[in-house]
């Protein structure tokens, strides 16, 4: 009898791009995309990448929000991006599809180094600490439906946060940390990164409330 041919993975599931047991960090992974000859879009990464795009994808646009610089609403696409991309990655989509214009938008290059080194810096401190736990939690339907709603939940309180108020800094981070955990599938960082979401939803409400209490107050 022959060998069973391997079984696809379930939809929009995470997969891994090396073989063998032990997967590679992320920031090694980033590190030698950053470091490559080619495209430095998010049609490069997709094509290099492919399923595991989603998490990735997610690290590097909501990495900008998530750091604390001034951006000033213009993340504001990249948030767009990100629940664009989580709503397929809910509906179970095996590939990622964009827009043509949007695909040709850069992640690294000129002007985005200070990101790129902090991001990375967070990334590796990150990975000295965490380690797989409950890895049968990941790669599969129903955790990827679960982490697309959480992306887009934390998407959309970065993107509804008030420009210049930093309110989208810790929104933004729960769904970078939310992420890293999938990729790294540790269970504890994925719990940490929820905690940081919700925090920061409730940030964002309770300070909003106030701001239009006082502005009541004066009308």
């Amino acid at each position: 009898m022959g060998t069973p041919a391997p079984k696809d993975p379930p939809a929009g599931a995470l997969v891994t791009v090396a073989s063998g047991s032990e997967q590679p960090k992320v920031s090694e992974e980033l590190g030698r995309w950053l470091s490559s000859d080619g495209s430095k879009t998010l049609d490069g990464l997709i094509d290099l990448f492919g399923e595991k795009s989603f998490a990735l994808l997610f690290v590097l646009l909501l990495g900008v929000p998530a750091l604390p610089l001034p951006t000033g609403g213009a993340t504001h696409v990249f948030e767009v991006i990100a629940m664009l991309l989580s709503l397929q990655l809910v509906l179970g989509g095996r590939r990622i599809w964009l827009p043509a214009r949007w695909r040709r938008i850069a992640l690294a290059g000129p002007g985005r180094e200070r990101f790129l080194a902090g991001l990375m810096k967070m990334i590796r401190r990150l990975e000295r600490i965490s380690k797989p736990r409950l890895r049968f939690l990941f790669n599969h339907r129903l955790s990827n439906v679960v982490f697309g709603l959480l992306v887009a939940g934390g998407s959309l309180a970065a993107f509804l946060a008030p420009p210049f108020t930093g309110l989208d800094t810790l929104p933004a981070l729960g769904v970078v940390l939310l992420s890293l955990g999938v990729l790294m599938e540790d269970v504890l960082v994925v719990i940490a990164a929820v905690l940081v979401g919700v925090a920061g939803v409730t940030l964002e409400i309770v300070l909003g409330s106030a701001a239009v209490g006082g502005i009541k107050t004066l009308l």
